[in-house]
């Protein structure tokens, strides 16, 4: 059949508050360097009070890779759950402002719209405190079917197995993509999911399409002390596997086919918030407009290079524009 969309997403819908902070700021917040910490309602709002001069925008994993794709000029759905108050209103506006289809109905009452508190030190890594609020109550009625049938690809942040409801909805979208003959890409998200939920994610390996994970993500997967461990691992599994490797680069496999993809060149890191977001959204592309993997990875490692050149998670220059003067597009 033919498709109405390139991609739909699943994913947490957060507004990210980003603060530039330094080092002393964590160690007396007790803000754990470079990893996404989950915490309650009372502890976000003590970061918001802390953080004193911010920057609001919308945000989440998958999110934000829809966003990138949107900046591509894809056709994209990103389904999750908020509030029906003052951020859920600055998440829908800004989704409907990047292109982005975003029909998932907002909860009336319960937990308030997720936000997530991202500290950014001098050296360009961020620190995300996040308050999952209302997208933990995602769940399989929010599913919309067609969406998913009418996709090329479904993709799911892995951050979602932290919400039972939102990884049952997960897990029966995987169903409907496989019915419907859509393909189905995963993100790791983080290397501490892997501490709760490895032999999940291992299992899930065999219905998956594509895998995205960075090095520490896939070391933490098979176990391994290196790289080339985890890329020998995932040779069994029939899937395209995108691995980020920093300023290393990418590698982009399947099977016997192997690209190493040099990082893009950027004068200065400003802020690696969404990096992995936006090589996702510029490797999905790729997947979907026929470009071959060794392609895939430059346009995932093009618009990773843009995100962090500046603040916040979202492309500020056109990816289009950026990929049409490398003739990527």
């Amino acid at each position: 059949m033919s498709k109405t969309y390139h991609v739909t997403a699943l994913g947490s819908a957060i507004v990210d508050v980003i603060a530039a902070v330094d080092d002393e700021f964590l160690l007396t917040h007790n803000i754990a360097k470079g990893v996404m910490t989950l915490i309650d309602e009372y502890r976000a709002d003590q970061l918001y009070t802390a953080f004193g001069v911010t920057r609001e925008v919308a945000g989440g994993s998958a999110a934000n890779t829809m966003a990138g794709l949107a900046s591509l000029g894809a056709k994209g759905v990103f389904a999750g759950k908020i509030r029906r108050d003052r951020l859920g209103s600055a998440f829908v506006s800004s989704m409907r402002d990047t292109g982005v289809h975003y029909t998932t109905e907002p909860a009336e009452g319960g937990p308030q719209t997720a936000c997530c508190l991202i500290a950014v030190t001098g050296d360009g890594q961020r620190s995300m405190n996040t308050y999952l609020g209302a997208a933990r109550e995602f769940a399989v009625g929010d599913l919309k079917e067609s969406e998913i049938a009418g996709s090329d690809v479904l993709y799911i942040e892995g951050y979602l197995w932290d919400a039972p409801s939102a990884k049952a909805a997960s897990l029966r979208a995987i169903d409907i993509a496989k019915q419907n003959g859509t393909k189905v890409a995963f993100s790791l998200s983080d290397p501490f999911l892997m501490g709760r939920y490895r032999g999940e994610f291992l299992e899930l390996l065999s219905k998956l399409d594509i895998l995205f994970a960075n090095e520490e993500e896939a070391k933490a997967l098979f176990a391994v002390d290196t790289f080339d461990e985890a890329l020998q691992a995932l040779k069994p599994f029939p899937l395209v596997a995108a691995l980020t490797r920093s300023e290393k680069g990418c590698v982009a496999a399947h099977g016997a086919e192997v690209h190493v993809v040099d990082a893009a060149p950027i004068a200065r890191v400003v802020d690696t918030t969404g990096a992995g977001d936006q090589f996702a959204a510029g490797f999905l592309y790729g997947l979907t407009h026929g470009r071959g993997l060794a392609d895939c990875g430059r346009l995932g490692a093009l618009a990773a290079a843009e995100v962090i050149s500046h603040y916040g998670a979202r492309p500020e220059v056109p990816l289009r524009e950026l990929a049409g003067r490398t003739g990527l597009i």
